[in-house]
């Protein structure tokens, strides 16, 4: 062989060797972000579960984004994921473990230092005192704290979630004109947003403010809103609860044929996902 052509095949195999080393060595990547996105997502469709009312797939959801987050050993998530899972724990009636489980989120946010996570922490912690028992009373103490909290929430849907447990204090003090403005704030981020299972918990929640004061109609008017988006997101449990609920204000219209038929469709829907419990509850509500 030339010496020309030996360097020319020399050069020639030591660039194929230099492309297989490079195509099999790990690339350096940076910062590395997969835990936590895996975390994100499950937090993410835990909190949809929920909102939906399947909780036991939500309490599944969030016990591995928990996991995942204590892997990743990120305080801002455990904190989070830590509120929403405790925010099922007592939707279920597990109230001591909700207790425990938002008193670990305030703990971990405080040594964060981070102001916005103690703030959210402690917003969490004022709307499971105001749906325990007596909390009623501590209302106005609530509407005051969480109004103060807020002002540190730079994230638009925590700030929505703020402005609803103002919105449930005020109905609690009878304060039923001040419950709508607030919730309506909510509204018109979830709405923003395109969070329609969101906006339609605030529609909800507008339906029970109206129907306690009286307004019946005003209370079909937002039921019918909130189903409506509930049927574009296919929530069959915002559905069920929403024909649940036209169910008492047609009761309590004095409309018992009305009432009859709203809670009919709504056992028929929470027999359809499964839940005979609910179902049998609404139908007890037939006088």
């Amino acid at each position: 062989m030339k010496t020309g052509r030996a360097i020319t095949v020399v050069f020639a195999l030591c660039a194929v060797l230099l492309a297989s080393a490079c195509s099999t060595r790990p690339r350096n990547r940076g910062e590395i972000f997969d835990t936590r996105s895996r975390a994100e997502t499950q937090l993410e469709q835990g909190n949809r579960q929920a909102d939906r009312g399947d909780l036991n797939t939500a309490l599944f959801l969030l016990d591995e984004a928990m996991r995942l987050a204590v892997l990743a050993d990120d305080s801002g998530l455990r904190v989070r994921v830590g509120l929403s899972r405790s925010n099922v724990l007592f939707s279920m009636g597990h109230a001591g473990d909700a207790e425990s489980g938002l008193n670990d989120a305030l703990a971990e946010a405080l040594l964060s230092g981070n102001r916005e996570l103690v703030a959210l922490s402690r917003i969490h912690n004022a709307r499971r005192r105001l749906l325990s028992p007596g909390g009623a009373g501590e209302a106005g103490a609530i509407v005051e704290e969480v109004s103060r909290e807020t002002a540190f929430l730079g994230d638009p849907l925590q700030t929505a979630f703020a402005w609803t447990v103002v919105a449930l204090a005020e109905g609690e003090l009878g304060r039923y004109a001040q419950a709508q403005t607030v919730a309506r704030r909510s509204l018109a981020i979830h709405e923003r947003s395109r969070h329609f299972e969101l906006a339609a918990f605030d529609w909800f929640m507008i339906a029970s403010f109206r129907s306690r004061s009286g307004d019946f109609n005003g209370a079909r008017q937002a039921l019918e809103a909130s189903m409506e988006l509930d049927r574009r997101v296919e929530n069959s449990w915002g559905l069920a609860s929403g024909w649940r609920a036209l169910g008492d204000v047609e009761r309590r219209a004095g409309n018992p044929d009305a009432a009859r038929a709203a809670y009919v469709r709504a056992a028929d829907i929470f027999r359809a996902l499964g839940n005979d419990v609910a179902a049998d509850e609404t139908m007890s509500r037939i006088e």
